[in-house]
């Protein structure tokens, strides 16, 4: 991971990645994830092959581990869009939960070309493929960074 300093501040290059969401092939959800070592910045959306209109902005959320009480975490929305709040701000709280630290998660992924039309069954296993791949380059990350 490449750093460099700004007034004293480490920031790092963000890591982009694509991959498929479960259920829906046609359909990449990309992702942007930038460890700034005391939060993280993440940012998804979706494209398909079939469609070229741009997504929406989405939601913008903000969540922090209770330090007293690692089970509860804090979250606040920055930025509402009724169609995946919620996705983002439960995503936003498990990822502060499992990497300990705060987070914001930007987020705009539809699950409307979802092989059923985007199903909670549907938009669950896209979350825990998030999670994955989001918990899976933070440890690949924390090898680089400890390799150093």
């Amino acid at each position: 991971m490449a750093a460099s300093m700004v007034n004293g501040t480490a920031l790092t290059t963000p890591i982009e990645v694509s991959f498929p969401l479960p259920r829906a092939p046609q359909t990449n959800a990309h992702l942007q994830l930038t460890d700034n070592r005391t939060c993280l910045v993440i940012f998804l959306t979706t494209t398909t092959s079939e469609s070229s209109t741009l997504a929406s902005l989405g939601s913008f959320v903000y969540a922090m581990p209770n330090r007293s009480s690692p089970s509860d975490v804090f979250s606040t929305p920055l930025y509402t869009y009724a169609g995946n709040l919620d996705f983002t701000t439960r995503l936003a709280k498990v990822l502060a939960r499992k990497a300990g630290k705060p987070v914001y998660v930007g987020n705009s992924i539809s699950f409307a070309s979802a092989g059923m039309g985007g199903t909670v069954e549907e938009e669950m296993e896209g979350f825990r493929r998030c999670v994955e791949v989001v918990m899976g380059l933070l440890r690949v990350n924390e090898k680089k960074v400890d390799g150093d």
